[in-house]
């Protein structure tokens, strides 16, 4: 006699699940360079949006009359933060003789003006550092301790040889640009941008607190991880409040008058 059981019936047939989509609202900040104002207005905005995430691509000091709290603020908000040349500068002893000297007499001011602890945070913030499915640098991922910019395509096929992620995004030049590279690097500005299977991005998420693309308002951008979108933001904030804190803190005029520029 027989004693196995019988057969199961043939369950449903199923199909394999697919991998989750990555999900969270990232608001990613560049280039603060100690403007206050134009930083809390960024803050604010993000907040506004529903970002979920803030990360940002460096010089969180430099030019501006506060780096005591723009410090603090980003410390307290941002997950991930890497270092920028001002910030690299303003923390070290280094020389600044390749500086600009409108820059170097900032980078002076500031090294006296910040906590020691402030600026041994800003001493060990990483040149580069990888994000969910995307990468943060403030200049180029090839070299990033030696600050190069980039503008051109030719700049931005250097730096697409060593980027490992689909998403990479920069700052430094304070100029909102995006690098996409198929077969060739095309760029431009932009305010929105669909990322794109097979397609690699290195964009440039403009400045919170100095823009040189002649629009003085503050910049940043969010990346929307469920819906693979990336926004570029452009806000009004109290420019002549930054201007009057530049002026009372005795810094350089020329930093006060740029600003209402954005040069």
């Amino acid at each position: 006699m027989d004693h196995r059981p019988p057969p199961r019936p043939p369950g449903p047939l199923t199909t394999p699940k697919r991998p989750a989509r990555p999900q969270g609202l990232y608001a990613i900040l560049g280039d603060i360079h100690s403007n206050l104002q134009a930083l809390e207005v960024v803050l604010a905005d993000a907040r506004a949006r529903g970002c979920t995430h803030y990360v940002c691509v460096g010089d969180v000091v430099g030019y501006n009359a506060n780096p005591r709290e723009c410090v603090d603020r980003i410390r307290e908000v941002c997950a991930v933060v890497v270092r920028g040349n001002h910030d690299h500068y303003c923390a070290s002893q280094t020389d600044l003789e390749g500086f600009h000297p409108l820059a170097a007499d900032v980078a002076q001011w500031t090294r006296r003006t910040l906590t020691p602890e402030q600026l041994e945070w800003l001493r060990s913030l990483p040149y580069t550092q990888r994000v969910e499915s995307f990468t943060l640098v403030h200049s180029t991922l090839d070299t990033p301790e030696k600050w190069g910019y980039v503008f051109d395509r030719f700049e931005a096929e250097q730096n697409f040889n060593y980027q490992k992620t689909t998403v990479c995004f920069f700052g430094h030049t304070h100029v909102p640009l995006a690098f996409e590279k198929t077969n060739e690097v095309r760029f431009g500005l932009y305010n929105k941008i669909r990322v794109q299977l097979g397609r690699w991005y290195f964009i440039n998420v403009g400045s919170v607190g100095q823009p040189r693309d002649g629009d003085p308002r503050a910049a940043y951008a969010t990346y929307n991880l469920a819906t693979a979108e990336v926004e570029l933001h452009r806000l009004e904030y109290d420019i002549a409040g930054a201007q009057k804190a530049i002026r009372e803190a005795g810094l350089p005029e020329r930093l006060a008058e740029r600003l209402e520029l954005g040069r």
